[in-house]
């Protein structure tokens, strides 16, 4: 999963867990666009220092708010951040409200932009699927030497 920086084996365990669940085809494992974002921001958050508990309690606490997942709810806002004090979530679309908590907290704040996570997944799942075309410019070059 070169988009995502994650290996096989942890999409396997994830998947075994229920965190993702991909499509299937025999034994493969098909990852639509969304489930790629959700594993992108997944991937973000656990960079950021959340634990795998930690993930799937944001994924519950959206599911639960929004009856939508990752992916769907940060492809409707423009910007949402995730803020965190390791007791209570917060998503947040404006630099107000995102000001108001870190003001009135008494803990340390993680926040997490999850749109940016959303953007840069689908950039690099556009310039993959642009370098892995029969029209890309390398292929087009390749395909002029040998005619």
């Amino acid at each position: 999963m070169a988009l995502t920086g994650i290996t096989a084996r942890q999409l396997q365990w994830w998947d075994e867990r229920g965190v993702v669940k991909p499509e299937r085809e025999g034994h493969r494992r098909l990852y639509s666009m969304n489930q790629l974002t959700e594993i992108a921001v997944i991937c973000q958050l656990r960079r950021k220092g959340f634990s795998l508990q930690g993930v799937r309690k944001v994924v519950r606490f959206l599911d639960r708010e929004f009856h939508k997942g990752l992916a769907e709810i940060v492809e409707r806002n423009s910007d949402i951040h995730l803020l965190t004090d390791g007791k209570r979530l917060y998503l947040e679309t404006s630099a107000k409200q995102i000001v108001d908590i870190l003001k009135n907290s008494n803990q340390p704040i993680l926040g997490v932009c999850l749109s940016d996570a959303v953007r840069q997944v689908r950039a690099d799942a556009t310039a993959a699927k642009a370098s892995t075309s029969v029209t890309s410019r390398d292929y087009l070059k390749r395909a002029r030497k040998v005619s």
